[in-house]
């Protein structure tokens, strides 16, 4: 067995000060209360609310804060994420990871960025993985980042056990995310750590799922403190013997006969992609996606797709809707 004890934070998020000090108060309380916590993971921008125009750069003071509680506890801290101002003037949005010295070990800028609504937000191109010695390999991703599939699996190809993810959620698809957060953890043969935060910072509904894909907890609305003591082994052994002796997925995608053309940008493979419209945010009395299109011709009206070679044939006499 190794086991690994990791809290997840569900807390009040302000927009419009620092939440901060609220944070730093919180792990004084969950460290006496439960002093055998190994890592805390708070949610997304938690420090400075979810408003860019509190973009903070980097390094910064509130980072070096984290760092001496990190290093007063003996913890690990992912203090959830902030707006970073690169000095090009970009705008990320940024995690960085603790360890219990104090230093930071990685740094981790959202792949995914919620477009159309985070427009103003870059979007990071660097894929966090960072060990913990004697227990096992980690992964960091953002909110809307494990709606990308690709993001979990170029984690979990390099070893990564454990995914940490911090989220924002305070919209109505938050269902949709608890049921990709468990899927996750299924396909990918892992511990999801899921924290959302309140107010601000979202609904809550905060979740640990292990490589199963059994809800080992789930916060509801209110403010909540939930460390939960992991087994690596449980991953390990998984991913050997399959899902309850069943599907070895990450091995059966390692041994696999097929490419994917789809991943060549040059490939045209991904051609109707390109049909779909603009990536920006409907608008009152919107139309768009109501029209029945026939995907063998919406590319090139003028050329005639013969169904054996173009792969949307399948889609013939169905309209764009669901």
């Amino acid at each position: 067995m190794t086991p690994f004890a990791i809290a997840g934070v569900q807390m009040h998020v302000a927009a419009l000060h620092s939440n901060v000090e609220g944070m730093r108060h919180r792990i004084e309380i969950l460290m006496a209360r439960f002093p055998w916590t190994q890592m805390v993971l708070f949610s997304e921008l938690a420090p400075f609310g979810p408003l860019e125009q509190f973009a903070q750069p980097f390094p910064n003071d509130t980072i070096a804060q984290f760092q001496e509680d990190a290093k007063r506890f003996k913890i690990w801290l992912i203090p959830g994420s902030m707006f970073e101002k690169a000095p090009d003037g970009k705008v990320y949005n940024t995690s960085v990871v603790i360890n219990p010295e104090g230093e930071i070990v990685a740094k981790y800028s959202k792949m995914f960025p919620f477009r159309p609504y985070e427009e103003g937000i870059a979007a990071g191109t660097n894929f966090c993985v960072f060990d913990v010695p004697d227990v096992g390999r980690f992964g960091l991703s953002i909110c809307y980042d494990i709606w990308f599939p690709e993001t979990t699996r170029q984690l979990t190809s390099q070893g990564v056990e454990v995914l940490l993810h911090p989220v924002l959620t305070g919209t109505t698809d938050r269902e949709a995310e608890i049921a990709i957060a468990r899927a996750t953890a299924a396909q990918f043969q892992c511990y999801v750590i899921d924290v959302n935060g309140l107010s601000a910072g979202g609904v809550g509904r905060s979740l640990v799922v292990d490589p199963s894909a059994t809800v080992l907890h789930q916060s509801a609305g209110q403010e909540d403190m939930f460390p939960i003591e992991i087994d690596l082994d449980q991953v390990r052994r998984q991913r050997e013997t399959g899902l309850k002796g069943l599907g070895q997925v990450l091995k059966s995608f390692r041994d696999r006969s097929a490419d994917f053309s789809v991943y060549d940008r040059h490939s045209g493979t991904d051609a109707y992609l390109h049909t779909l419209g603009p990536l920006e945010t409907p608008k009152q009395g919107s139309q768009a996606g109501t029209k029945t299109v026939d995907p063998r011709t919406a590319l090139d009206p003028q050329k005639e797709h013969h169904p054996k070679s173009f792969p949307f044939a399948m889609f013939k006499g169905r309209t764009g809707s669901h």
